[in-house]
């Protein structure tokens, strides 16, 4: 553990670049920024990033790897328009630290254009500050690149939340036989990049036949062996190719969209509210539950509950169902733990949350969007019997509804708990 904390504090640690190319020429449009160790057996990214988890300096070590990943970037001549693609530790997401990157980016000659690379893992272990995180950098100019897709089914399942400029495909997809699962994910994949207008970009790409699968399945951009090894100071392209850097990384403008206050707060204007008995809305959101399940490992579930006695026994065995079998499922309420069942995030809602007032049943996966969006009209002094209760209520397939509403939730899910062993 003394060689992690010397590394990390004398920062011994240096940046390669490995070419990230348009499929069509070859022409560079990108740089992706590598970790690399001093000479040792800690020179590996992955046995370096253990050793620093394991002595308690993961967090100190990926905020010197980005920081000297844009800092090594300049000093190569990388800039604008040419991409610069640097990775996050999901388990170290800081508002300070990407402040400080923001301005190294800013500052830099002729400016930085930087790629955020996040794993599913991210968003599926810290929810609430990853999504707060994009929001900040989205702000700032950066596009978020959302990392080895199809190598969970996790990353199909939050493609659509996170809402990712460039979606990088696992370098299974271009290098194994295709089966079944490569023509889900490819599915998945064209479909939000359609509905997006986010770019496909390839990862493991070594010979001519791994360029040709690459560009059916869809992708634009590529990256692997055949096209480059990493090196600490890379070719940089001028005038001509560095406008076709432009051209291939051309995206819709990035939107850094605020949190709305509630789920049903999502609902436009025009929304057709009615008004119903618990009873009915008990059978919608069953019904969307099923819909889950048959949507399993790609498929996000999030949902409220007021408080912690309506997550009944019969409910907690129905989200312990859902959990053994959907991508992620998170039940929010007043004084629900946060694990409320194996496998289920939890989240405690405050006495002014708005949410307290709200049942709220989300469902979306890459190719289903649904969402039970109600008000409670008697509120919490209400007599009536359980099942009689009224509520306001929305029922909504419209995407940007629904992903909005999802967004809205998981900024109340906290990091998940830490087991320790």
């Amino acid at each position: 553990m003394d060689r992690v904390h010397e590394i990390v504090d004398h920062a011994r640690v240096r940046s390669v670049f490995q070419p990230i190319v348009r499929l069509d020429d070859a022409s560079v449009v990108a740089y992706e920024a590598l970790t690399r160790g001093p000479e040792g057996p800690l020179e590996r990214p992955d046995l370096l990033f253990a050793a620093a988890r394991d002595a308690g300096r993961l967090a100190d070590l990926d905020a010197l790897c980005r920081t000297t990943a844009l800092r090594t970037a300049v000093q190569a001549g990388i800039r604008a328009p040419l991409g610069l693609f640097v990775n996050v530790e999901p388990e170290v997401l800081d508002s300070e630290a990407l402040d400080a990157l923001i301005d190294i980016a800013r500052t830099a000659p002729g400016g930085l254009d930087v790629v955020l690379e996040i794993t599913e893992r991210a968003i599926g272990a810290r929810p609430a500050e990853l999504l707060a995180c994009v929001r900040t950098l989205r702000e700032a100019g950066w596009r978020i690149a959302l990392d080895d897709v199809g190598a969970d089914d996790l990353s199909l399942a939050f493609m659509p939340l996170l809402r990712p400029d460039i979606v990088k495909l696992d370098l299974r997809l271009v290098q194994q036989r295709p089966g079944p699962a490569v023509a889900s994910i490819m599915n998945a994949v064209n479909a939000y990049a359609e509905r997006s207008g986010a770019i496909l970009l390839a990862e493991g790409i070594e010979t001519a036949e791994h360029v040709s699968v690459a560009r059916a399945l869809g992708a634009r951009l590529g990256q692997g062996w055949h096209f480059g090894r990493p090196a600490p100071r890379p070719p940089v392209p001028t005038g001509a190719a560095a406008e076709r850097a432009r051209a291939a990384l051309r995206l819709p403008p990035g939107e850094a969209r605020p949190t709305p206050a509630s789920p049903f707060a999502c609902l436009p204007p025009t929304a057709d509210v009615r008004t119903s008995t618990k009873l009915l809305l008990v059978e919608l959101s069953k019904h969307l539950e099923r819909e889950a399940l048959a949507h399993g490992s790609t498929c996000v579930v999030v949902s409220t509950f007021q408080y912690a006695h309506q997550f009944t026994a019969a409910t907690a065995r129905r989200y312990a169902a859902l959990a053994d079998r959907v991508g992620f499922v998170a039940a929010l309420g007043a004084g629900l733990p946060v694990e409320p069942v194996p496998g289920v995030r939890g989240a405690d809602l405050s006495a002014d949350d708005p949410v307290r007032d709200e049942w709220d049943v989300v469902v979306i996966a890459p190719h289903f969007a649904a969402a039970l969006l109600a008000q409670d009209l008697g509120g919490p002094e209400d007599d009536r019997p359980e099942r009689e209760r009224r509520f306001g209520f929305a029922l909504t397939y419209d995407r940007d509804v629904v992903t909005r509403a999802a967004h809205s939730l998981l900024a109340r899910v906290l990091p998940a708990p830490v087991l320790v062993p």
